[in-house]
């Protein structure tokens, strides 16, 4: 004590404390860190250093890792609400019991992407836990107006690294296909299988034992594919050829390749499956990449913080890349094949009418739910005269020389549905003390009705 104050000799004290056995209470944290195949890395490898720079952050000032958080194969795009593992994380900072008092990120760029730290650090503010990244030296502050600066500016270097990466990836896989004809991956096209022709440039790819890969011919697809066109420019129409090959018991290709299509019936060729072969400019010889894209459109327009979902979409004719030599053989020349669509461009009657976007402006309950007796396809959508019905027209696209016995057309009214699920929803709830209804406070006379409803206003 000297002059009325208390000298503390803090030297002495932290000496005293280590002699008598005691230590400073550890920091309990949860590590959380994503690596994805954008990234080109090997997952194991990539959580390693992770967890390497957190706990070289958190070590000097006692922390200790008790629970790990990592996400394998989850794009940066992607909110954390949609990552499985950071959506676990989320939702363990709820429970007084976690264990952990702390969240320690080894690199943010990983972790947040465009806005989606200013969306993320309410919750754990919230919940009371504390979040550690290296770039400010430890805790971030949520008040400190310097540290969600930093935040923000690493959430848009991920989000322009991200954007890089794809233009870099394009680019590059643009110029493989138009200079050297490169098999870019994919299932080949009907009448083409894959022979590998050597180790992958890539050395990387080569270490892990993949190969170069090309397009030749099936010794058993190849012909039909030849036939297709020869018929075609003989005049028959594109109906007509799914009628000869289904009779003559020739395998369509979901037919001819179920491991890969499961999903489709597969007993008999379809009009689609013959245009779809007449247009492919592969059977020319020449490679093609970029006939279809992946657009990043809303999850939900009320909700932007969702985050965006992958949409593929076909690209105009004009968007294809062709390689500028033959590089696999051809099954159909050039000029026969030039012949073919001008012929196809020529029947069609709508030719030249712009495309109309294929949406529905209708809501159908049942949709992808029901199916048809007779061919066991799903039944589609369909209203006339503002009644909502559900039909199947297998005749209209498939060959019935497989002597399938289907109608011309299969039709199931919605209302003839809805009443007696109505009555049996309502059976089956009313032990329960509640009703069905689209909205909070709100009570609809008809429950699958009121969902239909509710479709509309949500869409509108």
């Amino acid at each position: 004590m000297r002059g009325g104050r208390m000298i503390v000799d803090h030297e002495r004290l932290e000496r005293e404390i280590a002699n008598a056995g005691f230590t400073a209470p550890k920091i309990s944290f949860a590590f959380y860190g994503r690596v994805s195949t954008e990234d080109n890395q090997d997952p194991e490898s990539s959580r390693q250093w992770q967890l390497s720079l957190a706990r070289s952050l958190i070590l000097p000032h006692g922390g200790l890792i008790v629970a790990d958080f990592f996400d394998i194969g989850q794009s940066r795009s992607l909110p954390w609400a949609r990552r499985p593992e950071a959506s676990r994380l989320l939702a363990s900072l709820k429970d007084p019991q976690r264990g952990f008092t702390a969240v320690v990120i080894g690199e943010p760029h990983r972790a947040f992407y465009g806005n989606q730290f200013g969306l993320t650090m309410p919750l754990f503010s919230h919940y009371g836990v504390q979040l550690w990244v290296p770039e400010v030296g430890g805790r971030l502050d949520p008040n400190n107006e310097a540290h969600e600066l930093v935040m923000s500016v690493f959430g848009g270097m991920s989000k322009g690294e991200r954007n890089r990466i794809k233009v870099r990836v394009r680019t590059s896989m643009e110029a493989q296909t138009k200079l050297e004809g490169r098999y870019l991956g994919g299932r080949p096209p009907y009448g083409y299988m894959l022979q590998d022709v050597g180790p992958h440039p890539n050395p990387a790819k080569a270490a892990e034992g993949k190969c170069l890969r090309r397009l030749v011919p099936d010794p058993q697809t190849a012909p039909v594919v030849q036939r297709i066109f020869a018929m075609y420019l003989a005049g028959y129409g594109i109906f007509a050829i799914a009628e000869r090959l289904t009779r003559e018991d020739i395998l369509c290709p979901s037919a001819y390749d179920r491991a890969r299509n499961k999903h489709r019936e597969g007993k008999a060729w379809s009009k689609e499956a013959v245009r779809v072969i007449l247009k492919n400019p592969r059977y020319t010889g020449h490679q093609v990449w970029n006939k279809q894209r992946t657009d990043e459109v809303l999850l939900d327009v009320e909700d932007v913080a969702l985050g965006y979902t992958a949409v593929t979409k076909w690209n105009d004719r004009d968007q294809w890349v062709s390689s500028e030599k033959q590089v696999h053989e051809a099954l159909v020349d050039q000029v026969a094949f030039d012949q073919v669509q001008l012929m196809m461009s020529t029947r069609a009657r709508t030719a030249t009418a712009p495309k109309r976007a294929h949406r529905s402006r209708h809501p159908y309950i049942f949709k992808g739910l029901i199916h048809c007796g007779v061919c066991d396809r799903k039944l589609q959508g369909h209203h006339s005269h503002g009644t909502a019905y559900y039909r199947c027209r297998y005749p209209e696209q498939y060959a019935l020389a497989n002597k399938v016995e289907h109608p011309r057309t299969v039709m199931l009214r919605e209302d003839t549905l809805v009443g007696p699920l109505d009555a049996w929803l309502a059976q089956a709830c009313a032990p329960l003390g509640f009703s069905l209804c689209p909205r909070p406070n709100t009570r609809a006379p008809h429950t699958v009705l009121a969902v239909g409803q509710w479709q509309v206003g949500s869409s509108g």
